[in-house]
């Protein structure tokens, strides 16, 4: 078992806090949702949430310069 700095519930929330941001109306309407690291969120795991957000098919990321990730989805369409 890999061990961090950080409890297990640290990831959770940072998952959490990143997934209320994705689902929220404006972002689901827009397709895009802008997403910051919290001081008190490592920044090692911010990466890992990042890798798995981008494992996603029909997701990019976009890094800003000022730190945040524009995160950007399309929704395929159904047959």
């Amino acid at each position: 078992m890999a061990t961090t700095s950080a409890s297990p519930d640290t990831y959770q929330r940072m998952g959490l806090r990143v997934q209320k941001i994705i689902n929220s109306p404006t972002a689901q309407k827009a397709r895009a949702a802008l997403i910051f690291r919290l001081p008190d969120e490592p920044e090692s795991e911010w990466e890992q949430l990042l890798e798995e957000i981008d494992e996603n098919d029909n997701v990019t990321l976009a890094y800003r310069d000022d730190g945040g990730v524009q995160i950007f989805w399309v929704v395929p369409k159904e047959d």
